[in-house]
């Protein structure tokens, strides 16, 4: 590979995260809109016009605040925990199938359940070297349920891997030129869109922030800088379970308007249900996860591999 190539991915990749940053801060000025409007109230969403400075006054505020942290906590691990959770959260971000010059993935898929499973690791790291119980129980609901909806995530994405045959992200756009998955897969999809919800701890699925029994979850003893880490890292993981759904199911990867505007509306789905739902009770949640997603997930599987294997059989 040439040395221009090289620094052309790398100057890519810098723009994509600068991208993803900035699509962040603007999710956020978004869910305080939308919340507003929902609940019928103001949020502090006016800061210039229209409310396009909030973000960055908020990022000024959080990163200039003292940074605290415990005595008692294991500091190192500590301290670089939502730092290598920001990270996780934006290497997944190299999958997308980019149609110039960037990276580009024949195993993208694989590339995604590793960094989701790594993301893991960082919350149960976060939650147990505060060394406060609090911040433990948090950090083991939300570990308990992200490796439940990961599974359910990872069998719903096979059926969608045997449709196409392939890890490669860029094949769901070529399988969906002439019907979207979303029209062959709606309960995957609906399913698939739940447990994206369940995974990111997000409304009514944020258990590990149940603020009645543990004050914040997992980042009760984070402030300043560290705090801003796991939220941006949240929101991240948010935008891109977005772009996600609408490569798998909403007609793949295209560089156009429409693509943009399909990731959108999904994360504004994504607030609409926390500004309508209530907090579901947590034996519930895992119940959905093993005795309703995973059944379900398992019958489609048979289902699709057995209408392939009629679609080859007929063209054979």
């Amino acid at each position: 590979m040439m040395l221009k190539d090289i620094y052309s991915i790398l100057i890519g990749l810098l723009i994509m995260i600068l991208g993803v940053m900035i699509g962040v801060a603007f999710l956020t000025l978004l869910e305080r809109k939308v919340l507003g409007y929902i609940q019928i109230r103001k949020g502090p969403n006016k800061v210039g016009f229209m409310g396009i400075l909030q973000p960055f006054s908020d990022a000024i505020k959080l990163f200039s605040k003292e940074q605290t942290y415990p005595l008692n906590s294991n500091y190192l691990s500590y301290y670089f925990s939502p730092v290598l959770s920001f990270c996780l959260s934006l290497m997944v971000w190299m999958i997308i199938p980019y149609s110039f010059n960037f990276i580009s993935f024949s195993l993208g898929i694989l590339f995604f359940l590793c960094c989701t499973s790594m993301g893991v690791y960082m919350v149960m790291v976060a939650g147990w070297s505060s060394n406060s119980n609090y911040s433990l129980l948090g950090a083991l609901r939300a570990v308990a349920q992200t490796i439940s909806y990961e599974v359910s995530l990872s069998l719903i994405l096979m059926s969608s891997i045997i449709m196409v045959m392939d890890f490669n992200m860029m094949m769901f756009f070529y399988y969906q030129n002439l019907i979207w998955f979303l029209f062959l897969m709606f309960p995957l999809m609906i399913i698939w869109f739940s447990s994206s919800l369940a995974e990111t701890n997000r409304t009514p699925f944020d258990f590990a922030e149940g603020e009645s029994e543990l004050v914040s979850g997992f980042n009760v003893e984070y402030s300043s800088g560290g705090f801003a880490m796991i939220f941006l890292a949240e929101y991240s993981s948010i935008l891109f379970m977005s772009m996600f759904l609408t490569i798998i199911y909403l007609g793949g990867y295209n560089l156009s308007l429409l693509f943009y505007l399909k990731i959108s509306l999904i994360s504004f789905l994504f607030i609409w249900v926390r500004g309508t739902l209530p907090r579901y009770r947590y034996d519930k949640l895992m119940y959905l996860a093993w005795k309703i997603y995973l059944p379900i997930s398992l019958n489609f599987i048979l289902f699709y591999l057995g209408l392939k294997i009629i679609i080859l059989y007929k063209y054979i």
